[in-house]
């Protein structure tokens, strides 16, 4: 199992040019996007006219870093260059529009790179297939508005393979000049097919730089693992997955938009997905000077305290645990050791049900600072007569003082034998 299949939380970090003035990325400069209430369409020059004002001198990328850690992520991506063509890293590529063509001296992808490793944390890079300022892809127009599904504009066949050469020299600064990334999370590729990304070449390019790298599954064809967005599926996909979602309706740092999710909100999406072998990717959107906004940074304090007092071994590196039916939401396992997390406040007790309850060594309420909780066993009177290992249900009492205000999680464990009787009365 490779480090992602139980990392269970990320950070994703959308920042560029946009941030000057408060905007989504990219998709104003196309109009707008349906999908992203606050992403309100401006001028193609309006909006590039941000970039020479691009001066990030508060950006502390370790003390994101170290945010990012507290609260329990494992891993981060960082959108390195989006839709609108502008790259945070110093690309010596031929045409390319990145911090090297302003007057900002640091390397943003660098800075986060190292320091998202320093603090232990797997580094991943968000790159935009489609480039909607290149010349060659071509850039998008005045006159291509409104964005329509489909209708977007082609180059001619030299000019794209021009833009692929562009394409492919970038992601080869990006694999090649930041030591060893950890994945790679493509976007944007639904204006091109398979054939015209050559995305087997670039597939074949990628694994020959970052042999360990992981690949999403917006690269059209390929792909390690699946992205649904915004959302936790309703039945998990068959394969490794991640969910990648906003704080609030935004990707891009938008001051007027201040529908955050709380941190209970969040913190019991991050257990839903655990409970179904997912990984959450949270969104942080810093302002244009570097920092984050303070909402952000209350979140993921209130998300790190949760985790603190007991939740991350119920969420890092654990596996599904219970079935629907056994117990009434989400749960984990770590080894011999069940989780359920109480995302409504229990009524007295919580039952689970389906179990060998003669193997049950102590539950305890893991938030709660470990705190032991009374049980009792049910089976049936032939299994409590005639079955040495019977399945049947555990009914946990729960009393106030154990329950906490984001989630409360109790463990329970398992002994890989029946354990010897205690005197239990059974009911």
């Amino acid at each position: 199992m490779s480090w992602f299949d139980t990392a269970r939380f990320g950070m994703f970090i959308h920042w560029g040019i946009a941030s000057v003035a408060g905007l989504e990325l990219s998709w104003p400069l196309v109009g707008g996007l349906g999908a992203l209430p606050q992403g309100t369409g401006v001028t193609i020059s309006d909006y590039y006219a941000a970039a020479p004002r691009f001066n990030p001198t508060q950006l502390n990328a370790r003390e994101i870093a170290r945010l990012a850690r507290r609260a329990g992520m494992q891993y981060a991506v960082l959108t390195a260059k989006h839709h609108d063509g502008f790259a945070l890293f110093r690309s010596r590529a031929e045409g390319a529009f990145s911090i090297e063509s302003i007057s900002f001296p640091r390397d943003i992808v660098r800075e986060f790179t190292d320091a998202f490793r320093a603090e232990g944390l797997h580094v991943g890079l968000y790159f935009s297939l489609c480039d909607w300022h290149h010349p060659d892809y071509p850039a998008f127009a005045e006159d291509d508005k409104p964005y329509r599904w489909g209708a977007w504009r082609r180059s001619s066949a030299d000019a794209w393979q021009r833009y692929l050469h562009f394409m492919f020299t970038q992601i080869r600064e990006l694999l090649t000049n930041y030591g060893s990334i950890d994945l790679i999370w493509f976007d944007g590729g639904w204006e091109r097919t398979v054939e015209e990304w050559r995305a087997r070449d670039l597939v074949e390019m990628i694994r020959s730089l970052q042999p360990n790298i992981l690949i999403n599954d917006r690269l059209p064809g390929f792909g390690d693992y699946e992205t649904p967005e915004q959302a936790v599926p309703a039945h998990p996909p068959d394969r490794i997955w991640e969910t990648c979602m906003t704080m609030n309706d935004s990707w891009g740092y938008n001051p007027s938009d201040s529908n955050y999710k709380s941190a209970i909100a969040i913190a019991h999406t991050l257990a839903e997905v655990a409970g179904k072998r997912g990984n959450l990717l949270l969104n942080v959107s810093p302002r244009a000077d570097g920092s984050l906004p303070p909402e952000q940074i209350v979140r993921l304090d209130e998300i790190a305290g949760w985790m603190q007092r007991g939740a991350k071994p119920a969420i890092i590196d654990t596996t599904s645990g219970l079935e629907p039916w056994q117990f009434y939401g989400p749960s984990t396992r770590n080894g011999q050791c069940i989780y359920v997390h109480l995302l409504m406040k229990p009524y007295e007790t919580v039952s689970i049900r389906g179990v060998q309850v003669r193997r049950v060594k102590s539950i305890r309420a893991v938030t709660a600072g470990g705190r032991e909780l009374k049980f009792r066993k049910r089976i049936t009177a032939a299994d409590m007569l005639f079955n040495h290992d019977p399945m049947g249900t555990i009914e946990i009492e729960i009393p106030e003082s154990a329950v906490d205000p984001v989630a409360t999680v109790i463990s329970v464990e398992i002994a890989p034998a029946p354990l010897p009787e205690s005197g239990e009365r059974f009911a």
